[in-house]
């Protein structure tokens, strides 16, 4: 594996592909499964940041992440839920906050190009 400057991540990312190549589950069903983890573990909102996109992929919903805090309280305990919901509410707000950025580059750059001619 190459070496770059953000070995952390590139790791991370190569044991998330290795994982994906070795899983047979379908798309819906993983990304359960990994939300499920990330509430057990009280895991921090990028990490539930760094699957919304996959989610978005699997068309996960609202109600099947409602469906699925519920089915884990008993197990968990709702200080697990409850921290989990402030995360992930933390992470969706991220992930606005960079498709206005990016939004807002773009408008930018369009303009910046139209004025250069």
């Amino acid at each position: 594996m190459a070496t770059t400057s953000a070995p952390v991540i590139d790791t991370i990312a190569a044991m998330t592909l290795d994982s994906l190549e070795r899983c047979h589950m379908d798309d819906n069903t993983l990304i359960l499964s990994r939300i499920a983890a990330l509430v057990a573990m009280d895991a921090p909102a990028v990490s539930y940041l760094a699957h919304i996109d996959p989610a978005l992929r699997a068309d996960f919903t609202a109600e099947q992440l409602q469906d699925l805090l519920v089915a884990i309280a008993p197990i968990v305990g709702t200080a697990r839920v409850m921290s989990a919901a402030g995360h992930i509410a933390k992470a969706f707000g991220v992930a606005i906050a960079l498709a206005d950025a990016e939004a807002e580059a773009i408008a930018r750059a369009e303009v910046d190009s139209r004025n250069a001619f």
